[in-house]
């Protein structure tokens, strides 16, 4: 089990984007993530018409190293740490380590 996950939503706590808030996108490789509208890059595309892609300058989405972000916690309104924990179910759910709040009921 992951402690950030796709859909999860993060603050980044270090890096030019420091304190910017976004959705995680996809999981890219063990350690890499890419999160909506964080650590944009220019990327020159070159047209492709039977596609349908223009071409020109594009803002592209670019990976973040994992520790780079923290999952943000809306009761604290601010980043947070992720353990885990078994409920009495047996099932086991991420909490976050400051008021054990459960992070998401699956």
């Amino acid at each position: 089990m992951r402690k950030i996950k796709v859909g999860d939503d993060v603050i980044v706590i270090t890096g030019k984007d420091r304190g910017k808030r976004g959705t995680v996108l996809r999981v890219v490789a063990a350690e890499r993530l890419v999160v909506e509208n964080i650590n944009m890059a220019k990327k020159h595309q070159k047209a492709n018409p039977q596609r349908g892609v223009p071409g020109g300058i594009i803002d592209k989405e670019m990976p973040l190293h994992l520790s780079n972000v923290a999952l943000f916690n809306p009761a604290k309104n601010g980043a947070d740490r992720v353990g885990f924990k078994i409920l009495g179910d047996g099932r086991k759910v991420r909490v976050f380590k400051s008021d054990g709040e459960v992070v998401d009921v699956e």
